[in-house]
C-alpha cells in the first residue's frame, strides 16, 4: 500500500478539480482559452506530482533527466518527462490548433486522474 499523508491527497485531489474546471472554462470562453488550457496542464502536473509525492523534488528530477538527454529506462520517469514535454508545449503554442491542444490536454488530465486515483485511492 501507498503511504500518502492528507497534506498531499488534498492537493492532489484540488489541483485535478481546478485542472478540469480550467478546460470546462477555457471550452466554454474562447477569448479566455489559451490562458485557461496552460492553467489546466499545470494544474493536472501538479496533482501527478502531489499525488506521488513532493512536487519540488519531483520537478527537479523530471528537468535534470530533460538536461541529460539520455534515454530513460524508467517508464514513471519517462511518461513525467512527456507530460512535461506537453505543458511546455501548450506554453508555447498557445494559439495554435484549439481542437488539437483541447485533445491532449483532455488526455492529460485523464492520465493525471488515472495516476491520482491508483495514488490515493480515490475517484475524483
Amino acid at each position: 500500500m501507498i503511504m500518502m499523508d492528507d497534506y498531499q491527497k488534498g492537493w492532489a485531489l484540488r489541483y485535478l478539480r481546478e485542472a478540469k474546471a480550467e478546460l470546462s472554462a477555457a471550452q466554454k470562453t474562447p477569448y479566455m482559452a489559451s490562458g485557461l488550457i496552460l492553467e489546466a496542464v499545470r494544474k493536472a502536473q501538479a496533482a501527478i506530482y502531489y499525488s506521488m509525492g513532493d512536487p519540488v523534488f519531483l520537478e527537479a528530477i523530471v528537468h535534470q533527466t530533460m538536461n541529460d538527454k539520455k534515454p530513460i529506462d524508467d517508464p514513471i520517469l519517462r511518461c513525467l518527462v512527456e507530460i512535461e514535454l506537453t505543458v511546455q508545449q501548450v506554453a508555447k503554442e498557445p494559439g495554435s490548433d484549439r481542437e488539437l491542444i483541447f485533445q491532449q490536454v483532455n488526455e492529460l488530465i485523464q492520465t493525471a486522474s488515472d495516476i491520482v486515483e491508483l495514488f490515493t485511492g480515490e475517484k475524483d
